[in-house]
């Protein structure tokens, strides 16, 4: 990885790009300590300090901890993410938008419209239901319809910032800017956890190093690990020439949808916590809210079980067999001892099925382990607490994507050829 990290700035592109992202993220943790006008910041950490909780402390982790200053970004990329979630979900069953996920690019633009009003939608929500979740802390005094209109605005306008800023990243920068966003974020928890780390007891401080460990390994081998399909392509006449024909492979990872399940699933859990806020005491959501709460076996298995589905619903999107059955069938290639056509769109489903769910069920497990042990070693959460199984997986998938990512455009710009 230093190599890659060395070599990447040797070339002048994409240096400029590594460059172009340092300086978007570093924008970013700015704002994530710029707080909204019309905000005691005293009164407001006194009254986190006295009533804080673990649904709190996981919010704010993925917002940088931006949450408990009440910055301009304390939202965070989470209502983008949340809405990206629901127009996919919608695609299935709405025919509008199922027809311009199929019209290619000009549909997936069209989308990617909607996702941002929606987005907005969702911040401005969002924005008001933590209002008035600080203000029933005490933490806002001197509130007034004024003021509430003022930080929803300011809120709503952050989280619209941190989302053009994200797909800054992805078109000019490297790697998938809404993914090192929520990297960032939970980066910057990284120096409190190890200080947490280090006040525990010689004998917790080696377990809870070998699970770390152990999840950074099982994350790696999970995302590094493929199944490889034998394609072998015939002889074709192109022009006045004959091409020969030869036997690759097609890739199929173990887990194809990356870090993405994860991020998808954590935006999810903190949704009734939200709702709650919003609705009030004796609602509906709260009791929901309880349930879900951080670290307990209903929120664990919820998690996970999310984490699966995620895993299947993302995988869906960007493999799609049907399309990579045709594109065989277009160049000349075929699966030894499967047919062109509709039967190699089946094999290519069956197998992408069967090797999609260990890695989901694998990545559930990672997630989840953490939390089930501080369950039983509650001393572990000043490193947990901050650095969850969740936390651990976005930050490793997210950098090995990036390296990967770093590395495929290193490949073509210093191909080396046969000969040295």
């Amino acid at each position: 990885m230093l190599r890659s990290m060395l070599t990447a700035l040797g070339s002048p592109e994409l240096r400029k790009k590594l460059l172009f992202t340092a300086m978007i993220l570093v924008f970013f943790r700015i704002g994530s300590f710029v707080p909204v006008p019309g905000v005691d910041l005293e009164a407001l950490q006194a009254a986190i300090e006295q009533r804080g909780s673990r649904l709190l402390d996981f919010l704010n982790l993925f917002a940088g901890g931006a949450l408990t200053r009440f910055a301009v970004f304390a939202l965070g990329i989470m209502p983008y993410i949340t809405a990206s979630i629901i127009i996919q979900l919608m695609t299935v069953v709405i025919p509008r938008l199922e027809e311009l996920q199929k019209e290619g690019e000009a549909g997936q633009q069209k989308i990617t419209q909607y996702t941002r009003y929606f987005t907005v939608v969702l911040a401005a929500v969002q924005s008001v239901a933590y209002v008035l979740y600080f203000r029933s802390q005490d933490a806002l005094p001197q509130f007034s319809t004024g003021r509430l209109y003022l930080i929803t605005i300011s809120l709503t306008a952050g989280t619209t910032l941190v989302m053009w800023l994200g797909e800054l990243i992805t078109q000019r920068g490297v790697g998938n800017g809404i993914s090192l966003m929520i990297f960032a974020s939970i980066v910057a928890a990284v120096p409190s956890g190890i200080r947490g780390w280090l006040e525990l007891p010689p004998l917790t401080q080696i377990v809870v190093f070998v699970i770390a460990l152990g999840v950074v390994v099982g994350v790696v081998f999970i995302n590094e690990g493929q199944r490889r399909i034998p394609i072998q392509y015939a002889k074709r006449v192109v022009g006045r020439r004959m091409t020969s024909g030869g036997q690759t492979y097609m890739p199929l990872r173990v887990n194809m949808a990356g870090v993405i399940p994860v991020i998808f699933a954590a935006s999810v859990v903190i949704l009734p916590p939200t709702l709650a806020e919003f609705a009030g005491r004796g609602s509906f959501f709260e009791s929901v809210a309880t349930w879900l709460a951080p670290g307990s076996w209903y929120y664990i298995i919820f998690e996970a079980l999310l984490i699966v589905m995620f895993t299947y619903f993302y995988t869906a999107i960007i493999f799609n067999p049907v399309e990579q059955a045709d594109n065989l069938k277009k160049y000349g290639g075929f699966i030894p001892g499967v047919r062109p056509g509709r039967p190699t769109a089946v094999y290519l489903d069956r197998v992408l099925t069967r090797l999609t769910l260990p890695g989901a069920i694998y990545l559930a497990i990672i997630a989840a382990f953490p939390s089930i042990i501080f369950k039983y070693l509650p001393e572990s959460n000043v490193f947990f607490g901050v650095l969850g199984g969740t936390s651990i997986l976005i930050v490793v998938g997210v950098a090995l994507d990036t390296i990967r990512q770093m590395e495929a455009q290193l490949m073509m710009r210093n191909y080396e050829g046969f000969l040295r």
